[in-house]
């Protein structure tokens, strides 16, 4: 699998880093296979500088034999750069197998602030692609930390999974077979982790699963075959 991270593509009043994920998930050139984007929650806070909550994006790709992460730096560099708004501070991460002190360091980027330049020191480290598409390059931060997360596997939530439609018109009440057909592997209670496998559930405006143990989970609350999704991070 290869884990590309983004961070920082937007402003305010531009289309966010979620939109540009699902740009390049369809960009992608033959002998890549998009397989999920996902919504990571960084540290929220006045010290760090951030366009509205301080998230950044990753992709998960699968990659056919005979290929691998370089080939795809290009495609992701070209189309980043053509969405490129004054203002933003983009960075791009692109990386197959990633280390364990990657994840660590995004953990830490959800609970204290870091520097660009240790995000540029490590992954030059362990020879991860990381590099900065204008301002002040401190998307680099957020993009490294992206990956970290998606290879851990259990943080996030689900923006976009193969062969959902953009826009996506699954909003409101659904069958529970329904959000299960969508690609979502488990409807899970919130307060229990009870499995549910009937009824109905209230996907609110869009489906947004949380993304664990390396699949979309949707943790919901309520009872008696009636249910709400509950957003988690």
């Amino acid at each position: 699998m290869i884990h590309i991270g983004i961070d920082d593509t937007d402003t305010l009043d531009t289309p966010g880093t979620n939109q540009l994920a699902r740009r390049l998930a369809a960009a992608l050139p033959a002998g890549f296979a998009f397989v999920a984007a996902l919504r990571h929650q960084l540290l929220f806070d006045p010290r760090i500088p951030y366009t509205s909550k301080n998230g950044s994006a990753s992709l998960l790709v699968a990659a056919d034999p005979g290929h691998d992460a370089s080939e795809l730096v290009p495609v992701l560099r070209r189309e980043m750069r053509a969405w490129y708004v004054p203002g933003s501070d983009p960075g791009l991460c692109v990386a197959g197998e990633v280390p364990l002190a990657v994840t660590a360091f995004a953990r830490r980027c959800q609970a204290e602030p870091v520097r660009q330049a240790e995000a540029r020191a490590l992954a030059a480290r362990h020879g991860i692609h990381l590099e900065g598409l204008g301002g002040t390059e401190d998307g680099v931060i957020g993009a490294l930390a992206a990956v970290g997360l998606l290879a851990w596997g259990s943080d996030g939530r689900v923006v976009h999974l193969a062969g959902w439609p953009w826009p996506d018109p699954f909003a409101g009440e659904q069958p529970v077979r329904a959000v299960l057909a969508r690609g979502v592997g488990a409807i899970r209670v919130l307060s229990s982790g009870e499995m549910v496998r009937d009824g109905v559930v209230d996907v609110g405006k869009h489906l947004r699963p949380a993304w664990r143990d390396g699949s979309a989970v949707l943790f919901v609350e309520g009872g008696n075959g009636r249910w709400r999704a509950v957003k988690t991070s």
